[in-house]
C-alpha cells in the first residue's frame, strides 16, 4: 500500500510572510521533494492541514493504517521527516515502534487517527 506524506505547503508558521517570500510550509515541502521520498512514499502537497497554532505540519496515511499528524516542522527537518516516513512506510499497520521513531515524530506529534473500517 502507498504511503502519502502530506506537507502544509500553506503554513506560515504563526508568522507573517513578506509579499514575494515563500512561507516556511511551501519551503519545507520543497526541501522534502528536493531529497527524495523513501520507497513506498509518495510526498503530496496540502492546502491545509488545520493545524496552524502548531508551525508547519505533515501528516502520514495509508488505507488500512494508523494515520499520524506532526506540527513544528520545518525544512531543517527533512531528513528525519523522510526517514520516519520511511519507517511508517516499511510497517505492517502504521504503528512504529516508539523507540524506532525520530525524536520530532516522538515529541512533535498533534494527532493518532486510527484506520477506517471498511
Amino acid at each position: 500500500m502507498a504511503t502519502i506524506l502530506h506537507v502544509c505547503t500553506t503554513c506560515r508558521a504563526g508568522q507573517p510572510v513578506p509579499e514575494g517570500e515563500i512561507c516556511p510550509g511551501k519551503r519545507l515541502h520543497e526541501a522534502l521533494v528536493a531529497s527524495g521520498a523513501p520507497q513506498g512514499v509518495t510526498i503530496r502537497a496540502a492546502e491545509c492541514l488545520s493545524a496552524c497554532d502548531h508551525g508547519c505540519s505533515v501528516a502520514l496515511s495509508r488505507p488500512g493504517s494508523w494515520s499520524y499528524v506532526y506540527g513544528r516542522m520545518t525544512d531543517a527537518d527533512a531528513a528525519e521527516i523522510l526517514r520516519g516516513a520511511g519507517l511508517y512506510a516499511a510497517s505492517a499497520d502504521g504503528l512504529v515502534p516508539w523507540r524506532d521513531r525520530p525524536v520530532i515524530f516522538r515529541k512533535q506529534s498533534l494527532a493518532r487517527i486510527p484506520p477506517m473500517e471498511i
